[in-house]
């Protein structure tokens, strides 16, 4: 089963992390949220178990007309500058977008005369603190690629080792790399991967605290194949 499998790490640093317009794995945006060291097996709650069904929330946001006054040089450019703007792609021209599915999120931006849309997931503690954070985005060919964001407190050596429901778990998964916002994995899902994924309802990933004992996250799966569907068609 572990062929049929494939998460693995990128050679690279992700550009999803780099620049990214939603906020949802920012670094600072995160920094100030992810938790200590952990202790013992983490308690986490997912913080969109709530959200309606697919697609049942919808946020859009259409840029605003430049106003033109009738008089002065300056009204002039204003409006040759708005007529240059390249128009949005998202639906209804909207200059950014956010609808939840479930346990995920989609959210798009426009960005000049292109667009940047991602799917991310999210784990807090019941205190809401966030310790966990997932975005994917569609990469070349059929693959989705992104970021795990980890909590702090980890033993970095022993990695994440990822589990499908009962499934056979995969290798484990060393972090990139730990900045302020938490300990970075890459992953990229093929063809395959996203076939499990879709059919399953938890994804594990599980963990070792620095000292020994175990820490397992689980990301629900609710909604996965609607965001992924979705993100696949704003991507075009």
């Amino acid at each position: 089963m572990a062929t049929m499998l494939s998460i693995s790490m990128q050679s690279r640093r992700s550009p999803l992390w780099r620049g990214n317009p939603m906020g949802v794995v920012r670094r600072a945006a995160l920094a100030a949220c992810l938790g200590p060291a952990l202790s013992g097996a983490a308690t986490i709650s997912s913080a969109s178990a709530a959200a309606a069904s697919d697609g049942s929330a919808l946020q859009s946001s259409a840029r605003p007309d430049a106003v033109v006054r009738p008089h002065g040089g300056q009204a002039v450019k204003l409006a040759q500058a708005a007529a240059q703007q390249p128009a949005s792609s998202l639906p209804g021209g909207a200059s950014s977008l956010n609808e939840v599915y479930r346990d995920w999120q989609v959210s798009c931006v426009q960005q000049g005369a292109g667009k940047r849309c991602v799917m991310t997931h999210q784990q807090v503690q019941q205190n809401g603190q966030r310790v966990l954070a997932i975005e994917l985005a569609v990469a070349e060919g059929n693959a989705i690629a992104g970021t795990l964001a980890m909590p702090f407190g980890l033993a970095l050596d022993s990695g994440v080792t990822f589990q499908i429901d009962d499934k056979p778990a995969l290798k484990p998964l060393r972090f990139r790399t730990c900045v302020p916002a938490g300990c970075l994995i890459d992953i990229s899902l093929d063809a395959p991967a996203q076939g499990l994924l879709r059919a399953g309802s938890i994804l594990k990933a599980m963990a070792t605290v620095d000292g020994g004992n175990a820490a397992a996250f689980s990301v629900s799966l609710q909604g996965f194949a609607s965001a992924l569907d979705r993100v696949r068609a704003l991507s075009r």
